[in-house]
């Protein structure tokens, strides 16, 4: 049965896709068999991983909007054993009404919880049926963040949306496993205080090891290959490696 791993954070801009690509190529190289789905309309997964979508292709709002089933739109990358259900940037959000179980459902019943030992979703900022739908179907909650003066509040954001989700009933096994800083540069005073009062605020415990800033990262999005593929002696190669290792010890 696999575990499924969100990635999320109610601001945009604070790298979850390519966190999302990243980690689950990490995972990938560690010998497990992964589906990565993008929920967010940016669709920037594909090109993460060398996909390419066509216009009629199934996609993730293919399936919330009701066109195929959720399994038709999973799609292989260049690197076997790691998937992708791609997402549509046409989809426009609040445009369709589903219930917040209905990823979870079909992740049961399509097989593919059965089929994979990973699956990470990579959420939108909005607060809508997406991100519902995924944190309904997710085990954990790991939180990317840029650490400078507004990223307190898209986490914080996040929180109450986590304990609606907890104090409904929508999904009793939901944890927050770790906070992730990106983008990160320990010489910037602003950057050290942002990270140590998340810390302070939510658990020094959950913070994982940063990312640090790194062009590698924008050119392995246009390359079409994950960090660990095309540049593996990167530092944040080696940052996102030591962020799974840390992952993988606190799940």
């Amino acid at each position: 049965m696999a575990r499924t791993l969100i990635i999320s954070n109610r601001k945009g801009g604070t790298g979850k896709s390519s966190s999302a690509v990243n980690i689950a190529a990490e995972l990938h190289a560690r010998g497990q068999r992964v589906l990565l789905i993008d929920m967010d309309t940016q669709a920037h997964c594909a090109y993460g991983v060398g996909v390419t979508v066509g216009r009629d292709a199934p996609t993730l709002h293919g399936f919330i909007a009701g066109r195929h089933a959720l399994a038709a739109a999973v799609v292989h990358t260049p690197w076997p054993g790691l998937d992708l259900i791609p997402g549509n940037p046409l989809f426009e959000h609040g445009s369709v009404q589903v219930g917040e179980l209905l990823l979870r459902d079909a992740l049961h019943s399509s097989g593919l919880m059965e089929a994979y030992d990973t699956i990470v979703l990579d959420t939108p900022p909005s607060l809508d049926t997406l991100l519902l739908n995924a944190l309904c179907a997710g085990d954990r909650v790991l939180i990317p963040f840029v650490p400078h003066f507004l990223a307190g509040e898209g986490v914080r954001q996040l929180a109450r949306v986590l304990f609606k989700i907890a104090s409904r009933g929508s999904n009793d096994n939901l944890r927050v496993l770790g906070f992730l800083p990106v983008m990160l540069d320990a010489r910037v005073n602003l950057h050290r205080q942002v990270t140590e009062g998340l810390g302070q605020q939510f658990g020094r415990n959950r913070m994982l090891p940063g990312i640090r800033n790194d062009i590698r990262v924008a050119e392995a999005f246009a390359a079409g290959q994950p960090l660990r593929y095309l540049a593996p002696k990167s530092r944040a190669a080696a940052d996102y490696a030591e962020a799974v290792d840390a992952l993988l010890q606190r799940w």
